[in-house]
């Protein structure tokens, strides 16, 4: 049975982890070596318990410790030729990342998460491109174990294939970053709310609520939302955005989809509590 735990989720630093009680995977390295071993240690887990590591993009607060991990631990990397590229390049990479590349095809399985592990018992691993202003920003949906886990954060806008995915996935990470109203009336420069809002950026709470309402289905057990402002958002707005959203879809038997489906935000600087998918 696969376990989703989220280390961080914001400006601040990103970093997810998704394991199945053998082995292990890390989205993303926006947080400190140290702070990662506490994090796994205080819930039971260790460096080993995670054998690779996806990148979704090459903004700071995603791969600002990326190169530690490489020099420290030398686990695989996993990203688009053109994410791997950029980084190749990146002050917080360059010197380290060479040896721990590895290149993700359409559709890639990532195998070597434990002697005797088979590949039909690893994670499958399918990007899509998303836009936002960094090099290449990817998604991801992750099979394992029968499981289908799919995880878009960092997006400006919600685009036809994300919704498919996410359509077909027992567990969705997705970006609520602000409130339009918090966000246009606040301190920003006009040009960084532009940049924000104008769909290269990120994703607002109605902007969620919105695909919520088209790829919810049935089968779809839990919902986290991720990568919440400081400044331009609260946890209270983005759930309560998502869970009117589910609240308006039949669920069938006098139920509503709220009434089925666990919705949750995502802590932005603190560890998450591990969750069992």
């Amino acid at each position: 049975m696969l376990r989703f735990v989220s280390f961080s989720s914001g400006s601040s630093g990103n970093c997810y982890l998704l394991h199945d009680g053998a082995g292990g995977i890390v989205i993303d390295a926006g947080i400190s070596l140290r702070r990662l071993k506490k994090y796994l240690t205080e819930r039971g887990f260790g460096l080993d318990s995670f054998q690779a590591v996806l990148v979704t993009h090459d903004h700071l607060d995603h791969i600002r410790h990326l190169g530690s991990w490489c020099k420290h631990l030398g686990k695989p990397v996993y990203s688009t030729s053109a994410i791997h590229d950029a980084l190749a390049w990146h002050t917080f990479t360059r010197d380290w990342i060479a040896p721990c590349r590895r290149v993700l095809g359409r559709k890639t399985t990532v195998v070597g998460l434990g002697p005797g592990v088979a590949p039909e018992d690893c994670p499958s691993v399918t990007y899509f491109v998303v836009p936002h202003d960094a090099t290449q920003t990817v998604g991801y949906l992750i099979e394992w174990h029968g499981s289908r886990f799919f995880l878009m954060t960092d997006a400006g806008r919600v685009i036809p294939e994300a919704i498919g995915y996410a359509s077909s996935a027992d567990a969705v990470v997705f970006e609520s970053n602000y409130d339009m109203g918090m966000l246009i009336g606040g301190s920003y420069p006009h040009e960084l709310k532009m940049r924000i809002c104008k769909g290269n950026g990120h994703l607002s709470n109605d902007e969620c609520a919105e695909a919520v309402r088209k790829f919810w289905h049935p089968g779809l057990k839990h919902i986290f939302l991720c990568h919440l402002s400081e400044n331009n958002n609260t946890p209270a707005l983005a759930f309560e955005a998502s869970a009117e959203a589910l609240r308006s879809i039949d669920a069938g038997g006098g139920l509503t989809a709220k009434d089925i489906t666990d919705l949750q935000t995502l802590p932005r600087t603190t560890p998450s509590r591990i969750y069992v998918l």
